[in-house]
């Protein structure tokens, strides 16, 4: 195990829930939940008081209400929390320029080089916890360890825990030193362990295996017989305790994409399109806006009885034009049958690289000098038409709206107003205050 690298892990308490209750204070204390609220949603994130119904992330909102009818259900606004999440971590970066976000509501830092001017890991994790609260008004979890693997563990043992009675508060800041790693892993349930999802833990119950001591007692060669030489020797290292990832603060986006669950089943091949063209409208204007291009196009299609499709293409140059995404994806999405309709569209553009880099085109050499370069022209006017006016200002002709999908546009699943039992709060929200 690394003993020399302390790593701290931050992970803010129910994220998309808490941010809505700053903004919306009225509904603290309510069983509240972020996620798509029709018969085809899901529960993206609970608040505790949800929690205690047993609500929880990636439920069905169909189960959810049926646990508790009482439930508050809101549209998420994916905006909304990256922006929050910037600031979050702009807060992180104050303590060390080693941040390493996983998703918008948690990161690992590197603080091995920052105790003269901050203090002690566990210090930087309560001055972290405090300005938070000062600044944003939100909770997060601290874990505190020698390595990655230890340190999310920890933060998951400080955070608060649901009950009927309102949430039960944990320490905030968990800290394992590195004298004192068996102690921590040896009571955990094995299936803390990453990696033991539910077949790995039927195989590991055979050998009597349940908590995290009994898989430090099988011997290396058994893990690998049983489990194959990645998985059991990653598994023999982290029941010791032994993770020597560093912190990467520079972590590139391995895709951008977008995808919808529709209110009803689409078969339409219009229909299908005009969804379609939006989707990628908006995942060239992220990637353009990221400043990366991608080779790699790929659709995902689901279809009423969940059976998933996906399908890609890899081209030969990179690409931000939407003209050449759909082109693709087009293509892509006419070589798989959807006359029995489909659930679920998405489409994502991979294989990327710096956005500025990239081969001169023959249609570039070819224009007659003082023209511009066509597509790539067109795509940028329209950007820059709807950053001065608005996403509604401008969008492609086939489409049943003019502004593009943006981040989270039914993420989690179709809206419906005929939620019975519901109370929404689907309104307009007041700024953050």
């Amino acid at each position: 195990m690394s003993t020399g690298t302390p790593i701290l892990h931050v992970d803010m308490d129910a994220f998309f829930a808490s941010v809505e209750l700053v903004r919306r204070p009225e509904l603290r204390g309510l069983p509240v939940v972020v996620g798509g609220e029709g018969d085809r949603g899901v529960v993206a994130a609970a608040s505790y008081e949800a929690r205690a119904y047993g609500v929880r992330s990636a439920m069905p909102s169909t189960r959810a209400r049926r646990l508790c009818p009482d439930i508050v259900f809101l549209r998420g606004d994916h905006r909304l929390y990256g922006e929050v999440s910037g600031r979050i971590m702009e807060i992180f970066r104050r303590y060390t320029p080693l941040v390493e976000p996983l998703s918008l509501d948690e990161a690992f830092l590197d603080v091995s080089g920052v105790g003269r001017l901050h203090g002690s890991p566990e210090e930087v994790g309560s001055a972290i916890r405090r300005d938070l609260v000062a600044e944003e008004s939100l909770t997060c979890s601290v874990g505190v360890a020698p390595n990655k693997f230890l340190a999310k563990l920890a933060s998951g043992q400080a955070k608060p825990k649901a009950a009927t009675g309102g949430p039960e508060f944990g320490s905030g800041v968990e800290v394992v030193p590195a004298d004192g790693v068996e102690a921590f892993l040896d009571p955990l349930p094995v299936q803390a362990v990453w990696g033991v999802g539910p077949r790995t833990f039927e195989r590991l119950e055979r050998f009597g295996v349940r908590t995290v001591a009994d898989l430090r007692g099988v011997p290396a060669d058994t893990l690998v017989s049983a489990l194959g030489r990645a998985v059991g020797s990653q598994l023999w290292r982290l029941a010791r305790g032994i993770d020597d990832r560093p912190v990467e603060p520079d972590q590139v986006a391995k895709s951008v994409g977008h995808e919808e669950t529709f209110a009803r089943d689409l078969a339409d091949p219009l229909e299908i399109r005009r969804h379609l063209v939006r989707m990628v409208d908006a995942v060239a204007r992220r990637a353009r806006a990221s400043g990366v291009a991608g080779r790699t196009v790929s659709v995902k299609l689901r279809y009423p009885d969940f059976t998933t499709m996906s399908r890609s293409h890899t081209l030969a140059d990179p690409t931000d034009l939407a003209v050449e995404i759909l082109e693709v994806a087009t293509v892509l999405v006419d070589s798989v049958d959807t006359t029995m309709g489909i659930r679920l569209l998405g489409v994502s553009l991979g294989n990327l690289q710096d956005g500025s880099v990239r081969q001169l085109r023959f249609s570039e050499i070819a224009a007659p000098e003082g023209r511009s370069p066509g597509w790539e022209a067109a795509e940028g006017a329209v950007d820059e038409i709807r950053e001065r006016f608005g996403n509604d200002a401008i969008g492609p002709a086939v489409a049943d709206e003019l502004g593009p999908k943006e981040i989270g546009d039914s993420q989690w699943g179709p809206t419906s107003d005929q939620s019975a039992g519901t109370r929404q709060m689907t309104g307009p929200a007041d700024a953050i205050g």
